[in-house]
């Protein structure tokens, strides 16, 4: 709070003002600069939104941005205060149901590079990727409720990709074992990551508990592999038993891979 700005006792008219504007145009959260104000609320528009806030009413997500005092959804205003972003990895699965353990973070994939925050008592983790990775979204919710996340192939590409951000591996693979998946997107996906590992990594996944529907991403990735071993879990130890036909190291055994798939919680 800058020092100048004065903090009246009781609501005056301008802030009242200013809240039945946020209530009849039905504004749910704010960027300051980008607000289109009356002219009567223009000039002292941040001393307002500072006594809104001491008061309790408007809640301050981070410098300029503020939302509702009873507006929660995290999802939206995390990705609202970081441009080209989406809920991802861990986030994404529970999200979309593929996971019981509830995540002690937001995960948020973006192309921008941004600190870790609070936002409502919540962590939130930003995880900066390059372009070609930010793709599989959908969009969630409706209106200025609505956010994006990672579709259900693209989540367990990323988690596959960058596992430290996806909770346990038990949790991606049985994720990956129940989830219903398509050829085309694995595809597209692990095309565009451009990922030798990742592609023999999902390929060999998908042969184990999906070879019946996914025999065209099956064979796109076999179409991938390389001479170089790769681990199945990309931050397990350097161990377990050779795959040559898809040229994986099994530092989790096949048997281990499919006990996870019936684990529960």
């Amino acid at each position: 709070m800058a020092k100048s700005t004065y903090i009246s006792e009781n609501l005056n008219e301008a802030q009242i003002d200013l809240l039945k504007y946020l209530e009849d145009y039905e504004i749910l959260y704010f960027n300051l600069k980008e607000l289109e104000l009356p002219k009567n609320l223009i000039s002292n528009v941040n001393e307002l939104v500072e006594n809104l806030y001491q008061k309790g009413l408007l809640n301050r997500i981070e410098r300029g941005v503020y939302a509702k005092p009873n507006y929660n959804n995290v999802n939206v205003l995390a990705t609202y205060i970081s441009s080209n972003s989406t809920i991802a990895y861990w986030s994404a699965l529970h999200h979309h149901g593929l996971t019981e353990r509830f995540p002690n973070i937001v995960f948020v994939k973006t192309t921008q590079r941004k600190r870790d925050t609070q936002i409502l008592g919540s962590t939130v983790k930003f995880v900066t990727v390059k372009e070609n990775k930010n793709i599989g979204a959908i969009q969630e919710g409706y209106g200025d409720d609505s956010f994006t996340i990672t579709d259900i192939e693209m989540t367990l590409v990323d988690c596959l990709d960058q596992p430290r951000y996806a909770g346990d591996f038990t949790d991606v693979i049985k994720a990956f074992a129940n989830a219903k998946l398509t050829n085309n997107k694995l595809i597209e996906y692990t095309k565009t990551y451009d990922n030798i590992a990742l592609t023999k990594r999902v390929g060999y996944l998908a042969t184990l508990f999906h070879e019946d529907k996914l025999q065209s991403f099956i064979n796109y990735a076999k179409s991938q592999v390389n001479k170089r071993y790769s681990l199945i879990d990309a931050g397990g130890l350097q161990q377990g038993e050779f795959i040559s036909e898809w040229k994986l190291r099994l530092n989790i055994s096949k048997e281990n891979l499919l006990q996870m798939a019936q684990t529960e919680y």
